[in-house]
Protein backbone atom coordinates (compact mmCIF):
# COMPACT_ATOMS: atom_id res chain seq x y z
CA UNK A 1 0.00 0.00 0.00
CA UNK A 2 1.32 3.44 -0.91
CA UNK A 3 1.29 4.84 2.66
CA UNK A 4 3.36 7.98 1.94
CA UNK A 5 1.42 8.57 -1.27
CA UNK A 6 -1.89 8.37 0.59
CA UNK A 7 -0.64 10.85 3.19
CA UNK A 8 0.53 13.33 0.51
CA UNK A 9 -2.67 12.93 -1.47
CA UNK A 10 -4.70 13.41 1.72
CA UNK A 11 -2.87 16.65 2.49
CA UNK A 12 -3.49 17.87 -1.08
CA UNK A 13 -7.19 16.99 -0.83
CA UNK A 14 -7.53 18.75 2.52
CA UNK A 15 -5.68 21.86 1.36
CA UNK A 16 -7.79 22.02 -1.79
CA UNK A 17 -10.97 21.70 0.29
CA UNK A 18 -9.91 24.53 2.61
CA UNK A 19 -8.86 26.83 -0.24
CA UNK A 20 -11.66 29.06 -1.47
CA UNK A 21 -12.05 29.94 -5.14
CA UNK A 22 -9.78 32.87 -6.05
CA UNK A 23 -11.32 36.15 -7.14
CA UNK A 24 -8.74 36.84 -9.83
CA UNK A 25 -9.71 40.48 -10.42
CA UNK A 26 -9.32 41.34 -6.73
CA UNK A 27 -6.10 39.32 -6.56
CA UNK A 28 -4.64 41.29 -9.45
CA UNK A 29 -5.53 44.64 -7.91
CA UNK A 30 -3.85 43.53 -4.65
CA UNK A 31 -0.73 42.43 -6.54
CA UNK A 32 -0.42 45.77 -8.34
CA UNK A 33 -0.83 47.69 -5.09
CA UNK A 34 1.86 45.56 -3.45
CA UNK A 35 4.23 46.05 -6.41
CA UNK A 36 3.81 49.82 -6.30
CA UNK A 37 4.15 50.01 -2.50
CA UNK A 38 7.30 47.89 -2.51
CA UNK A 39 8.99 49.75 -5.39
CA UNK A 40 7.90 53.34 -4.67
CA UNK A 41 11.35 54.33 -3.31
CA UNK A 42 13.28 52.82 -6.22
CA UNK A 43 14.71 54.95 -9.01
CA UNK A 44 11.92 53.72 -11.29
CA UNK A 45 9.22 54.28 -8.66
CA UNK A 46 10.30 57.88 -8.11
CA UNK A 47 10.58 58.58 -11.85
CA UNK A 48 6.99 57.45 -12.44
CA UNK A 49 5.50 58.76 -9.17
CA UNK A 50 4.32 55.46 -7.68
CA UNK A 51 3.31 57.26 -4.47
CA UNK A 52 0.92 59.48 -6.43
CA UNK A 53 -0.48 56.50 -8.37
CA UNK A 54 -1.22 54.76 -5.04
CA UNK A 55 -3.35 57.75 -3.98
CA UNK A 56 -5.54 57.67 -7.09
CA UNK A 57 -9.12 56.39 -7.11
CA UNK A 58 -8.30 53.86 -9.84
CA UNK A 59 -4.76 52.54 -9.37
CA UNK A 60 -4.90 50.31 -12.44
CA UNK A 61 -5.95 53.14 -14.74
CA UNK A 62 -3.43 55.61 -13.30
CA UNK A 63 -0.63 53.07 -13.57
CA UNK A 64 -1.42 52.51 -17.27
CA UNK A 65 -1.63 56.27 -17.91
CA UNK A 66 1.71 57.13 -16.27
CA UNK A 67 4.05 54.21 -16.98
CA UNK A 68 4.95 53.49 -20.64
CA UNK A 69 5.32 50.07 -22.23
CA UNK A 70 8.76 48.48 -22.15
CA UNK A 71 10.24 45.69 -24.24
CA UNK A 72 13.53 44.10 -23.19
CA UNK A 73 15.76 46.44 -25.20
CA UNK A 74 14.08 49.56 -23.86
CA UNK A 75 14.01 48.60 -20.17
CA UNK A 76 17.51 47.12 -20.30
CA UNK A 77 19.00 50.20 -21.95
CA UNK A 78 17.30 52.70 -19.64
CA UNK A 79 17.17 50.78 -16.37
CA UNK A 80 18.49 47.22 -15.98
CA UNK A 81 21.90 48.15 -17.43
CA UNK A 82 22.42 50.22 -14.26
CA UNK A 83 22.39 47.02 -12.21
CA UNK A 84 25.47 45.78 -14.07
CA UNK A 85 27.25 49.00 -13.08
CA UNK A 86 26.66 48.33 -9.39
CA UNK A 87 23.65 50.60 -8.83
CA UNK A 88 20.97 49.51 -6.35
CA UNK A 89 17.24 50.15 -5.97
CA UNK A 90 16.86 50.57 -9.72
CA UNK A 91 13.50 49.01 -10.67
CA UNK A 92 13.14 46.87 -7.53
CA UNK A 93 14.59 47.32 -4.01
CA UNK A 94 18.19 46.14 -3.62
CA UNK A 95 19.84 44.06 -6.33
CA UNK A 96 18.72 40.77 -7.92
CA UNK A 97 20.32 37.52 -6.76
CA UNK A 98 20.12 36.06 -10.27
CA UNK A 99 19.95 37.00 -13.92
CA UNK A 100 18.09 34.65 -16.25
CA UNK A 101 19.85 34.28 -19.60
CA UNK A 102 17.34 34.01 -22.40
CA UNK A 103 18.04 33.90 -26.11
CA UNK A 104 14.38 32.97 -26.59
CA UNK A 105 13.52 32.48 -30.25
CA UNK A 106 14.89 35.64 -31.72
CA UNK A 107 18.64 35.55 -31.67
CA UNK A 108 21.96 34.20 -30.50
CA UNK A 109 22.82 36.92 -27.97
CA UNK A 110 21.35 36.35 -24.52
CA UNK A 111 19.02 38.70 -22.75
CA UNK A 112 19.84 39.10 -19.06
CA UNK A 113 16.61 39.34 -17.09
CA UNK A 114 16.76 40.05 -13.35
CA UNK A 115 15.38 37.37 -11.01
CA UNK A 116 14.94 38.55 -7.42
CA UNK A 117 14.48 36.50 -4.26
CA UNK A 118 10.85 37.69 -4.32
CA UNK A 119 10.46 36.14 -7.79
CA UNK A 120 11.95 32.84 -6.59
CA UNK A 121 9.33 32.85 -3.80
CA UNK A 122 6.59 33.66 -6.35
CA UNK A 123 7.68 30.81 -8.63
CA UNK A 124 7.70 28.38 -5.71
CA UNK A 125 4.23 29.54 -4.61
CA UNK A 126 2.93 28.96 -8.13
CA UNK A 127 4.63 25.56 -8.14
CA UNK A 128 2.79 24.64 -4.93
CA UNK A 129 -0.47 25.75 -6.58
CA UNK A 130 0.32 23.38 -9.45
CA UNK A 131 0.96 20.48 -7.05
CA UNK A 132 -2.27 21.17 -5.17
CA UNK A 133 -4.22 21.24 -8.44
CA UNK A 134 -3.17 17.61 -9.06
CA UNK A 135 -6.10 16.77 -6.80
CA UNK A 136 -8.34 17.59 -9.77
CA UNK A 137 -6.67 14.99 -12.01
CA UNK A 138 -7.71 11.89 -10.05
CA UNK A 139 -4.21 10.39 -9.85
CA UNK A 140 -3.65 7.24 -7.75
CA UNK A 141 -1.96 7.55 -4.35
CA UNK A 142 1.17 5.71 -5.45
CA UNK A 143 1.85 8.43 -8.05
CA UNK A 144 2.86 10.73 -5.19
CA UNK A 145 5.70 8.36 -4.25
CA UNK A 146 7.27 8.38 -7.72
CA UNK A 147 10.20 10.47 -8.91
CA UNK A 148 9.97 13.49 -11.21
CA UNK A 149 12.30 14.02 -14.17
CA UNK A 150 12.84 17.76 -14.69
CA UNK A 151 14.72 18.37 -17.92
CA UNK A 152 15.80 21.99 -18.02
CA UNK A 153 19.04 23.83 -18.49
CA UNK A 154 22.13 23.28 -16.36
CA UNK A 155 21.90 24.09 -12.65
CA UNK A 156 25.61 24.94 -12.65
CA UNK A 157 25.00 28.69 -12.49
CA UNK A 158 27.81 31.10 -13.30
CA UNK A 159 29.02 33.59 -10.72
CA UNK A 160 29.26 37.16 -11.97
CA UNK A 161 30.00 40.04 -9.60
CA UNK A 162 27.38 39.77 -6.85
CA UNK A 163 24.90 37.47 -8.61
CA UNK A 164 24.48 34.13 -10.40
CA UNK A 165 23.48 33.68 -14.05
CA UNK A 166 21.80 30.84 -15.93
CA UNK A 167 18.58 29.94 -17.72
CA UNK A 168 15.39 30.20 -15.68
CA UNK A 169 14.82 26.43 -15.59
CA UNK A 170 18.32 26.00 -14.13
CA UNK A 171 17.75 28.79 -11.60
CA UNK A 172 14.41 27.26 -10.57
CA UNK A 173 15.87 23.75 -10.26
CA UNK A 174 18.78 25.03 -8.17
CA UNK A 175 16.22 26.48 -5.73
CA UNK A 176 13.99 23.44 -5.27
CA UNK A 177 12.88 22.92 -1.63
CA UNK A 178 14.92 20.47 0.45
CA UNK A 179 11.91 18.17 0.90
CA UNK A 180 11.58 17.79 -2.88
CA UNK A 181 15.17 16.75 -3.57
CA UNK A 182 14.46 13.08 -2.90
CA UNK A 183 11.92 13.07 -5.74
CA UNK A 184 13.96 15.17 -8.17
CA UNK A 185 15.75 13.51 -11.08
CA UNK A 186 18.22 13.45 -12.76
CA UNK A 187 19.66 14.68 -9.45
CA UNK A 188 22.03 17.53 -8.70
CA UNK A 189 25.22 16.02 -10.15
CA UNK A 190 23.77 15.24 -13.58
CA UNK A 191 21.69 18.45 -13.66
CA UNK A 192 24.90 20.48 -13.36
CA UNK A 193 26.35 19.09 -16.61
CA UNK A 194 26.34 22.00 -19.05
CA UNK A 195 26.59 20.03 -22.31
CA UNK A 196 23.07 18.89 -23.14
CA UNK A 197 24.07 15.76 -25.10
CA UNK A 198 26.37 14.63 -22.28
CA UNK A 199 23.65 15.25 -19.70
CA UNK A 200 21.16 13.18 -21.71
CA UNK A 201 23.72 10.38 -22.09
CA UNK A 202 24.00 10.21 -18.29
CA UNK A 203 20.21 10.21 -17.98
CA UNK A 204 19.95 7.32 -20.45
CA UNK A 205 22.63 5.33 -18.61
CA UNK A 206 20.90 5.76 -15.23
CA UNK A 207 17.28 5.59 -16.43
CA UNK A 208 16.51 2.08 -15.17
CA UNK A 209 17.64 3.03 -11.65
CA UNK A 210 14.80 5.52 -11.34
CA UNK A 211 11.05 5.09 -10.90
CA UNK A 212 9.83 8.09 -12.88
CA UNK A 213 6.19 9.05 -12.45
CA UNK A 214 6.28 12.48 -14.08
CA UNK A 215 8.25 14.41 -16.70
CA UNK A 216 8.68 18.18 -16.92
CA UNK A 217 10.25 20.23 -19.71
CA UNK A 218 9.94 21.77 -23.17
CA UNK A 219 8.36 19.21 -25.57
CA UNK A 220 11.07 19.14 -28.25
CA UNK A 221 13.87 18.43 -25.78
CA UNK A 222 11.80 15.97 -23.72
CA UNK A 223 11.16 14.05 -26.94
CA UNK A 224 14.85 13.91 -27.80
CA UNK A 225 15.71 12.75 -24.28
CA UNK A 226 13.06 10.01 -24.41
CA UNK A 227 14.34 8.87 -27.81
CA UNK A 228 17.87 8.55 -26.41
CA UNK A 229 16.69 6.60 -23.34
CA UNK A 230 14.64 4.22 -25.53
CA UNK A 231 17.56 3.79 -27.95
CA UNK A 232 20.12 3.16 -25.17
CA UNK A 233 18.02 0.40 -23.60
CA UNK A 234 16.82 -1.01 -26.95
CA UNK A 235 13.23 -0.61 -25.75
CA UNK A 236 10.03 -0.26 -27.75
CA UNK A 237 8.76 2.75 -25.80
CA UNK A 238 9.50 4.75 -22.65
CA UNK A 239 7.05 2.75 -20.53
CA UNK A 240 9.33 -0.26 -20.95
CA UNK A 241 11.85 1.69 -18.85
CA UNK A 242 9.53 3.80 -16.69
CA UNK A 243 6.32 1.74 -16.36
CA UNK A 244 4.84 4.12 -13.75
CA UNK A 245 5.14 7.26 -15.88
CA UNK A 246 1.70 8.90 -15.63
CA UNK A 247 2.11 12.68 -16.03
CA UNK A 248 3.91 15.00 -18.41
CA UNK A 249 4.10 18.67 -17.46
CA UNK A 250 4.71 20.55 -20.68
CA UNK A 251 5.91 24.13 -20.88
CA UNK A 252 7.63 26.86 -22.84
CA UNK A 253 5.64 26.37 -26.05
CA UNK A 254 2.22 25.08 -27.08
CA UNK A 255 2.12 21.28 -26.77
CA UNK A 256 -0.23 20.76 -29.74
CA UNK A 257 2.40 20.49 -32.52
CA UNK A 258 4.30 17.85 -30.53
CA UNK A 259 1.34 15.77 -29.40
CA UNK A 260 1.48 13.13 -32.13
CA UNK A 261 5.25 12.57 -32.06
CA UNK A 262 5.27 12.57 -28.22
CA UNK A 263 2.52 9.95 -27.99
CA UNK A 264 4.47 7.73 -30.39
CA UNK A 265 7.13 7.32 -27.69
CA UNK A 266 4.66 6.04 -25.08
CA UNK A 267 3.36 2.58 -24.29
CA UNK A 268 0.18 3.88 -22.68
CA UNK A 269 -1.54 7.26 -22.26
CA UNK A 270 -0.24 9.84 -19.79
CA UNK A 271 -1.89 12.95 -18.36
CA UNK A 272 -0.50 16.06 -20.06
CA UNK A 273 -0.55 19.25 -17.98
CA UNK A 274 0.42 22.53 -19.64
CA UNK A 275 2.45 25.15 -17.78
CA UNK A 276 3.77 28.56 -18.73
CA UNK A 277 7.13 29.38 -17.13
CA UNK A 278 9.16 32.15 -18.76
CA UNK A 279 12.38 33.91 -17.80
CA UNK A 280 10.19 36.74 -16.51
CA UNK A 281 8.13 34.54 -14.17
CA UNK A 282 5.74 31.62 -13.72
CA UNK A 283 2.80 32.93 -15.71
CA UNK A 284 0.13 30.21 -15.75
CA UNK A 285 -0.60 26.54 -15.15
CA UNK A 286 -3.34 24.10 -16.12
CA UNK A 287 -5.39 23.34 -13.00
CA UNK A 288 -8.11 20.99 -14.24
CA UNK A 289 -8.45 18.12 -16.72
CA UNK A 290 -11.62 19.34 -18.49
CA UNK A 291 -9.54 21.85 -20.47
CA UNK A 292 -6.00 22.23 -21.74
CA UNK A 293 -6.16 25.97 -21.01
CA UNK A 294 -3.98 27.38 -18.23
CA UNK A 295 -4.95 29.57 -15.31
CA UNK A 296 -3.00 32.79 -14.86
CA UNK A 297 -1.08 32.90 -11.59
CA UNK A 298 -2.87 36.04 -10.46
CA UNK A 299 -1.77 35.96 -6.81
CA UNK A 300 1.97 35.41 -7.08
CA UNK A 301 4.04 38.47 -7.89
CA UNK A 302 2.84 39.29 -11.43
CA UNK A 303 0.34 41.95 -12.53
CA UNK A 304 -1.05 41.36 -16.02
CA UNK A 305 -2.37 43.71 -18.69
CA UNK A 306 -3.63 42.85 -22.15
CA UNK A 307 -3.24 44.80 -25.39
CA UNK A 308 -5.68 43.78 -28.16
CA UNK A 309 -3.77 42.04 -30.95
CA UNK A 310 -4.01 44.52 -33.82
CA UNK A 311 -1.34 44.98 -36.53
CA UNK A 312 -1.78 48.77 -36.16
CA UNK A 313 -0.47 48.56 -32.58
CA UNK A 314 2.73 46.65 -33.43
CA UNK A 315 5.98 48.08 -34.75
CA UNK A 316 8.11 46.24 -37.30
CA UNK A 317 10.44 44.94 -34.55
CA UNK A 318 7.53 43.39 -32.63
CA UNK A 319 7.35 46.07 -29.91
CA UNK A 320 4.13 47.96 -29.09
CA UNK A 321 3.29 51.50 -30.09
CA UNK A 322 2.78 53.77 -27.08
CA UNK A 323 -0.73 54.61 -28.30
CA UNK A 324 -1.89 50.98 -28.01
CA UNK A 325 -4.64 50.61 -25.37
CA UNK A 326 -4.31 48.11 -22.53
CA UNK A 327 -7.06 46.22 -20.71
CA UNK A 328 -7.19 44.78 -17.20
CA UNK A 329 -8.48 41.32 -16.34
CA UNK A 330 -11.97 42.68 -15.68
CA UNK A 331 -12.14 44.19 -19.20
CA UNK A 332 -11.00 41.30 -21.41
CA UNK A 333 -13.26 39.21 -23.65
CA UNK A 334 -13.32 35.56 -24.66
CA UNK A 335 -11.50 34.24 -27.73
CA UNK A 336 -9.72 37.50 -28.60
CA UNK A 337 -5.96 37.59 -29.14
CA UNK A 338 -4.14 39.83 -26.65
CA UNK A 339 -0.50 40.85 -26.32
CA UNK A 340 0.58 39.92 -22.79
CA UNK A 341 2.02 42.72 -20.63
CA UNK A 342 3.58 42.03 -17.20
CA UNK A 343 4.76 43.94 -14.14
CA UNK A 344 6.65 41.75 -11.66
CA UNK A 345 8.48 41.40 -8.35
CA UNK A 346 11.69 41.24 -10.37
CA UNK A 347 11.29 44.88 -11.42
CA UNK A 348 9.80 44.43 -14.88
CA UNK A 349 7.23 47.16 -15.53
CA UNK A 350 4.53 47.06 -18.23
CA UNK A 351 6.87 44.60 -19.90
CA UNK A 352 6.19 43.08 -23.32
CA UNK A 353 7.07 39.42 -22.95
CA UNK A 354 6.41 38.88 -26.66
CA UNK A 355 3.62 36.32 -26.38
CA UNK A 356 -0.01 36.58 -27.42
CA UNK A 357 -2.79 34.82 -25.52
CA UNK A 358 -6.55 34.34 -25.69
CA UNK A 359 -8.99 33.78 -22.82
CA UNK A 360 -11.04 30.61 -22.78
CA UNK A 361 -12.66 31.41 -19.41
CA UNK A 362 -12.45 34.96 -18.02
CA UNK A 363 -13.89 34.19 -14.58
CA UNK A 364 -11.33 31.43 -14.03
CA UNK A 365 -8.60 33.56 -15.72
CA UNK A 366 -7.82 30.67 -18.07
CA UNK A 367 -5.83 31.28 -21.24
CA UNK A 368 -4.13 29.65 -24.19
CA UNK A 369 -0.91 30.85 -25.80
CA UNK A 370 -1.77 31.84 -29.38
CA UNK A 371 1.60 32.99 -30.69
CA UNK A 372 4.37 35.57 -30.59
CA UNK A 373 4.20 39.22 -31.62
CA UNK A 374 7.39 38.72 -33.64
CA UNK A 375 5.96 35.56 -35.20
CA UNK A 376 2.77 37.26 -36.31
CA UNK A 377 3.14 37.01 -40.07
CA UNK A 378 1.55 40.06 -41.67
CA UNK A 379 3.63 40.49 -44.81
CA UNK A 380 1.25 41.43 -47.64
CA UNK A 381 -1.68 41.39 -45.19
CA UNK A 382 -1.88 37.66 -44.44
CA UNK A 383 -2.25 38.21 -40.65
CA UNK A 384 -1.25 34.67 -39.64
CA UNK A 385 -0.76 33.90 -35.95
CA UNK A 386 1.18 30.93 -34.64
CA UNK A 387 -1.93 29.15 -33.40
CA UNK A 388 -3.34 29.20 -36.96
CA UNK A 389 -0.01 27.80 -38.22
CA UNK A 390 -0.14 25.09 -35.54
CA UNK A 391 -3.70 24.24 -36.60
CA UNK A 392 -2.48 23.93 -40.19
CA UNK A 393 0.23 21.48 -39.10
CA UNK A 394 -2.37 19.35 -37.29
CA UNK A 395 -4.46 19.34 -40.47
CA UNK A 396 -1.50 18.12 -42.53
CA UNK A 397 -0.70 15.44 -39.94
CA UNK A 398 -4.22 14.08 -40.18
CA UNK A 399 -4.50 14.39 -43.96
CA UNK A 400 -1.15 12.71 -44.70
CA UNK A 401 -0.91 10.42 -41.63
CA UNK A 402 2.41 11.87 -40.55
CA UNK A 403 4.11 13.75 -37.68
CA UNK A 404 5.28 17.38 -38.01
CA UNK A 405 6.80 18.53 -34.72
CA UNK A 406 8.88 21.41 -36.10
CA UNK A 407 8.38 23.98 -38.83
CA UNK A 408 9.40 27.48 -39.82
CA UNK A 409 8.07 29.96 -42.37
CA UNK A 410 9.16 33.11 -44.17
CA UNK A 411 7.24 35.46 -46.45
CA UNK A 412 9.85 36.15 -49.11
CA UNK A 413 10.06 37.59 -52.57
CA UNK A 414 11.24 35.02 -55.13
CA UNK A 415 13.07 35.53 -58.44
CA UNK A 416 9.80 36.20 -60.28
CA UNK A 417 9.30 39.27 -58.07
CA UNK A 418 6.27 37.76 -56.30
CA UNK A 419 5.76 37.07 -52.60
CA UNK A 420 5.33 33.47 -51.44
CA UNK A 421 5.04 31.86 -48.03
CA UNK A 422 7.99 29.50 -47.91
CA UNK A 423 7.49 26.68 -45.37
CA UNK A 424 10.04 24.18 -44.08
CA UNK A 425 8.43 21.15 -42.43
CA UNK A 426 10.30 18.72 -40.15
CA UNK A 427 8.80 15.36 -41.12
CA UNK A 428 9.54 12.08 -42.88
CA UNK A 429 6.51 12.59 -45.13
CA UNK A 430 7.06 11.25 -48.67
CA UNK A 431 4.12 13.01 -50.32
CA UNK A 432 4.40 15.31 -53.34
CA UNK A 433 5.46 18.80 -52.21
CA UNK A 434 2.87 20.54 -54.37
CA UNK A 435 0.11 18.38 -52.93
CA UNK A 436 1.23 19.31 -49.41
CA UNK A 437 1.48 23.01 -50.35
CA UNK A 438 -2.02 22.97 -51.84
CA UNK A 439 -3.47 21.29 -48.74
CA UNK A 440 -1.74 23.84 -46.51
CA UNK A 441 -2.86 26.76 -48.65
CA UNK A 442 -6.48 25.61 -48.83
CA UNK A 443 -6.68 25.04 -45.07
CA UNK A 444 -5.36 28.52 -44.28
CA UNK A 445 -7.80 30.10 -46.75
CA UNK A 446 -10.66 28.44 -44.88
CA UNK A 447 -9.25 29.24 -41.42
CA UNK A 448 -8.26 32.89 -41.94
CA UNK A 449 -10.20 35.37 -44.05
CA UNK A 450 -7.28 37.85 -44.11
CA UNK A 451 -5.05 35.14 -45.51
CA UNK A 452 -7.65 34.36 -48.18
CA UNK A 453 -7.79 38.04 -49.19
CA UNK A 454 -3.97 38.25 -49.29
CA UNK A 455 -3.86 35.17 -51.54
CA UNK A 456 -6.14 36.91 -54.01
CA UNK A 457 -3.82 39.92 -54.12
CA UNK A 458 -0.14 40.27 -53.22
CA UNK A 459 0.57 36.78 -51.83
CA UNK A 460 1.26 34.66 -54.89
CA UNK A 461 1.32 31.22 -53.32
CA UNK A 462 2.83 28.65 -50.96
CA UNK A 463 6.07 26.69 -51.31
CA UNK A 464 6.91 23.71 -49.10
CA UNK A 465 10.27 22.07 -48.39
CA UNK A 466 10.30 18.82 -46.41
CA UNK A 467 13.39 18.09 -44.30
CA UNK A 468 14.45 15.80 -41.47
CA UNK A 469 13.38 17.17 -38.08
CA UNK A 470 16.97 16.74 -36.88
CA UNK A 471 17.91 19.75 -39.02
CA UNK A 472 15.85 21.95 -36.69
CA UNK A 473 17.61 20.58 -33.59
CA UNK A 474 21.01 21.09 -35.19
CA UNK A 475 20.08 24.66 -36.12
CA UNK A 476 19.24 25.37 -32.46
CA UNK A 477 22.49 23.74 -31.39
CA UNK A 478 24.56 25.86 -33.78
CA UNK A 479 22.77 29.17 -33.24
CA UNK A 480 21.95 28.95 -29.54
CA UNK A 481 22.20 25.89 -27.37
CA UNK A 482 20.48 22.54 -27.15
CA UNK A 483 17.99 21.93 -24.36
CA UNK A 484 16.91 24.32 -21.64
CA UNK A 485 14.56 27.09 -22.68
CA UNK A 486 15.56 27.09 -26.37
CA UNK A 487 12.61 27.18 -28.79
CA UNK A 488 12.57 27.07 -32.58
CA UNK A 489 11.56 30.31 -34.30
CA UNK A 490 8.33 29.72 -36.22
CA UNK A 491 8.62 32.83 -38.39
CA UNK A 492 11.85 34.26 -39.80
CA UNK A 493 12.69 37.51 -41.52
CA UNK A 494 14.27 37.20 -44.97
CA UNK A 495 17.82 37.92 -43.74
CA UNK A 496 17.66 35.17 -41.12
CA UNK A 497 15.86 32.87 -43.54
CA UNK A 498 18.76 33.09 -46.01
CA UNK A 499 21.08 31.80 -43.29
CA UNK A 500 18.56 29.05 -42.48
CA UNK A 501 18.32 27.92 -46.11
CA UNK A 502 22.09 27.92 -46.47
CA UNK A 503 22.35 25.85 -43.28
CA UNK A 504 19.77 23.33 -44.52
CA UNK A 505 21.55 22.89 -47.84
Amino acid sequence: MAILGNIIKGVINLTDTLTSETNHIEAQEAVLKNLLETAKETQFGKKYSFETILLSDDICESFADVVPYFDYNKINEKWWSKLHKGEVDVTWPGTPSYFALSSGTTGKSSKRIPVTDAMIDAIQSSGIKQVLSLNNFDLPADFFEKEIMMLGSSTDLQEKNDHLEGEISGISASNIPFWFKGYYKPGEDIAKIDDWDERVAHIAKNAKNWDIGALSGIPSWIELMLQEVIKYHKADNIHDIWPNLQVYTSGGVAFGPYEKSFKALLGKPVTVIDTYLASEGYIATQTRPETDAMQLNTENGIYFEFVPMNPDYIKADGSIKKSAPSLTLKEVELNQDYILIMSTVSGAWRYLIGDTIAFTDVEKAEIKITGRTKFFLNTVGSQLSVNKMDDAMKHLEEKFSTKISEYTICAKRFDDGEFYHSWYLGTDLKANKKEVADALDNFLKEANKNYKVARSKALKGVKVTIIDVEKFHNWSDQNKKKGGQVKMERVMKEKKFKKWEKFVK
